[in-house]
């Protein structure tokens, strides 16, 4: 091929977030750079064009990661793409270890997962994809690029998580994975962020208009103020946990948040999606918990004066009995708040499980934009 006809050379990518939530997100912020990106690092004599597609709503969990690539084979072949990157929330495993990337020559796709890459989502997508890009056009035998000059195993020095590669080189066929302790916590905190924790904790607006209505009625209450007296630390936050404990349990009970192994869920995947509810829930349930605390202290400060906490006491009181009292109310007042997260709307807290997905809305596949 000669320069001017290189020069000349058009290459389309196609960037496919599924499902079409938390991943759209970071593929819109992808798709705007990844041109430049891919001029920079993979080859500057090519026209680069990026289209972005969006895929299931619910993904295929039965297969794993080939059942993914086989998808995404068929929408690039369909869209007349010349390579496919997916990415993904589904938290994928190769060899019982976090699967963070994998690319397949052959079909001429390659799949990121985004929660094996931690909190740093959006840079080290930044990092893998052009990276990723060039390495399926190069093994692919593309001559309308340059070669990559880096050998496959060196992407895990460019991306963070990687660890190592499984597969032959020569083959194509690669995964990319993390280590198996840090890549465990690493994808569980992916996990997290890709559930959009703001979301479950602006779901939870009910449960804590409920729990700040319990603190309210347990402030009038003097054997409250006795009993938080009366109590040392390590009761009061025995106290806590198991009131925190118990509205999560609650939560995932009442509606049905816990997901179950069956034909098309793998033990494994379940066991994931679990795990990231219950973190995203006590993540939503802490913070919901601390602005509760911060407004039975400030409802303490302003109804109940320092001369009546005294004469309840009979001892001087100060700023600590105040936030004591404000513990073990707060404490209490979750209960009341289990209360009233049975009044939410169902697909709110449904929100907060991992293996849900609601109706993509506003992000809809551009052949029907």
């Amino acid at each position: 091929m000669t320069q001017s006809e290189q020069r000349q050379a058009q290459i389309v990518v196609g960037l496919v977030a599924t499902p079409p939530d938390y991943p759209a997100r970071v593929a819109a912020r992808l798709t705007d750079e990844l041109a430049g990106q891919l001029a920079e690092r993979v080859d500057a004599d090519v026209g680069w064009t990026v289209r972005e597609g969006w895929g299931e709503v619910a993904p295929r969990r039965d297969g794993g990661v080939e059942a993914l690539l086989d998808d995404l084979a068929r929408r690039r072949a369909d869209a007349r793409w010349d390579v496919a990157i997916c990415l993904t929330d589904l938290p994928l495993q190769a060899e019982r270890v976090p699967l963070v990337a994998q690319v397949s020559a052959r079909r001429r796709v390659a799949m990121v997962s985004l929660p094996a890459l931690g909190l740093g989502q959006l840079r080290a997508v930044r990092a893998a994809v052009p990276e990723l890009v060039g390495r399926l056009l190069t093994d692919a035998s593309d001559e309308r690029v340059l070669p990559a000059a880096w050998a496959p195993a060196e992407l895990a020095r460019r991306v963070p998580g990687i660890r190592r590669l499984i597969g032959e080189p020569d083959g194509g066929e690669l995964a990319y994975v993390a280590s198996r302790l840090i890549g465990q916590v690493r994808l569980l905190t992916g996990m997290v962020r890709a559930n959009r924790p703001g979301r479950a904790l602006l779901g939870l607006s009910k449960l804590l208009v409920g729990a700040f209505g319990t603190a309210a009625f347990a402030l009038t209450t003097n054997t409250i103020w006795q009993m938080g007296d009366a109590l040392g630390g390590l009761r009061l936050t025995v106290i806590m946990l198991l009131g925190l404990t118990a509205l999560v349990a609650w939560l995932i009970v009442a509606h049905d948040l816990w997901e179950k192994p069956d034909r098309e869920t793998p033990a494994e995947l379940a066991r994931l999606f679990n795990l990231g509810t219950v973190f995203t829930l006590t993540l939503a349930v802490a913070v919901s918990y601390v602005v509760l605390f911060a407004g039975t202290v400030l409802a303490a400060a302003l109804l109940i004066d320092t001369s009546v906490l005294e004469q309840t006491l009979q001892r001087p009181v100060g700023v600590t009995d105040y936030l004591v009292l404000a513990w073990i109310i707060s404490s209490l007042a979750t209960v009341g708040g289990a209360i009233g997260s049975g009044l939410e709307d169902e697909d709110t807290v449904r929100a907060a499980a991992y293996g849900y997905h609601p109706e993509a809305g506003g992000w809809r596949d551009e052949n029907d934009a």
